[in-house]
């Protein structure tokens, strides 16, 4: 019997270096980023420092401001002429940008310019409020030299909005940051799409030319072998290949078209592609294959698409565990979800790399062009509404991928 074995040890130069190429790309993505968020960070701080700059100038001159309002109302009460005195002290409270309370020397107390009313506030009970609040922010009263009154006064309301000003441009700048990112994200993924998707067709379409010829070839050598048994193991050989070939080239055609789905037992669905991952796994391999016990697992997949998922995660285990090791795979149920884990005893994978994986291109191996996982996510979650992702991992200790798709009620 021919069995043909499949190399997970060896790589070739060319993808390396391809790999090698693909990596620098999210190394410099990575560092644009830091950059970015950098340079957002040195402009939120310079803003925040500028408008705490105009609000502490504006303040100062308000507080120069109130010291004159003070010394008017001050050189007015000692005016000998009464009538002159209440013209004038009403004309500078009218005139007086900022709220005020004049404490008298009597203790009697007025407020003013709270409400926009022309005339004071008298009342005691919201006096007494406003001048606590303006005691606990650490400022102090203006107090008269002569007459002994005392004068709280309170910022406009412009010192706060350029206080909060910083907040709001990063709310509108933020705002529309997002609204541009989503827009040319949905651009970018609906222009990814039409490129896998025609991509993949013509793939399959590339692939159905020479499996059509090898097909008449291979008949061709039946005929002309007919009855020499010792060609026939070989015949048989090359058939399976062709079928495997056929396989993926209507995975590919797949590709970018609405899959249909048809409800299987998960655990019945995987068998065949351990199966056949078995016979093409070194021999100090071994697979573990177990489940929950409660045989009631189904959900819909497209066997030819999700097949293809499981083999990628095959593929990767094997590859990261240099020739040796276990390999197990766990069917059970989670809430409303069916779950398949497949876990391996390779090399791990770090944290910080959990998602990186999973986008087009990128590979720690030797050998391959990263697209194994990119390809397996698209298909779990565009085509199965499913998620995809690693359970769990560690360096030299092995990982865990994990596979959620909706159950299939009874």
């Amino acid at each position: 019997m021919i069995t043909p074995q499949k190399n997970y040890g060896k790589g070739h130069s060319i993808s390396k270096k391809g790999n090698t190429s693909m990596q620098d790309i999210y190394k410099q993505r990575s560092n644009w980023k830091i950059v970015l968020a950098a340079t957002g960070g040195l402009v939120l701080v310079v803003t925040i420092w500028y408008s705490n700059f105009l609000a502490s100038s504006l303040m100062r001159n308000e507080e120069k401001i109130a010291k004159i309002y003070t010394s008017i109302i001050e050189f007015n009460l000692n005016n000998p002429n009464p009538d002159v005195v209440v013209d004038i002290i009403l004309d500078v409270q009218k005139a007086f940008p900022l709220p005020t309370i004049i404490e008298y020397d009597g203790g009697v107390s007025e407020a003013w310019n709270f409400t926009g009313n022309e005339q004071p506030i008298l009342d005691e009970n919201f006096i007494n409020k406003k001048k606590s609040e303006f005691l606990a922010s650490g400022k102090q009263p203006i107090v008269g030299e002569s007459s002994g009154m005392k004068v709280y006064y309170f910022n406009s309301s412009l010192v706060t909005y350029i206080k909060y000003y910083p907040l709001v441009q990063i709310l509108l700048i933020g705002s529309y940051i997002a609204l541009a990112y989503f827009l040319f994200s949905s651009s970018r993924k609906a222009e990814q799409n039409r490129v896998w998707a025609g991509m993949a067709k013509e793939t399959a379409h590339q692939l159905g030319t020479p499996i059509s010829a090898i097909l008449g070839w291979l008949a061709h050598l039946r005929d002309t072998f007919e009855g020499q048994a010792e060609h026939l193991e070989v015949f048989d050989e090359l058939e399976k290949d062709i079928d495997r070939l056929n396989l993926v080239a209507d995975r590919f055609s797949k590709i970018g078209s609405t899959p249909e789905l048809i409800a299987v037992d998960l655990s019945e669905g995987i068998e065949d592609v351990l199966v056949y991952m078995k016979r093409r796994a070194p021999r100090k391999v071994s697979f573990d294959i177990t489940d929950s016990g409660i045989m009631n697992y189904k959900v819909m997949i497209n066997k030819h698409l999700f097949d293809w998922v499981v083999e990628n995660l095959i593929r990767n285990a094997l590859d990261s565990m240099d020739g040796k090791g276990v390999i197990s795979t766990y069917v059970y149920k989670e809430d409303n979800q069916i779950c398949l884990d497949v876990k391996d005893t390779g090399k791990g994978i770090s944290s910080s790399k959990f998602k990186t994986i999973f986008q087009p291109g990128y590979s720690t191996k030797q050998r391959g062009w990263g697209l194994g996982l990119s390809l397996a996510k698209r298909i779990i979650e565009e085509y199965h509404k499913g998620k995809i992702f690693v359970k769990s991992s560690r360096v030299d200790e092995g990982t865990t991928f994990s596979i959620r798709l909706p159950a299939v009620d009874s």
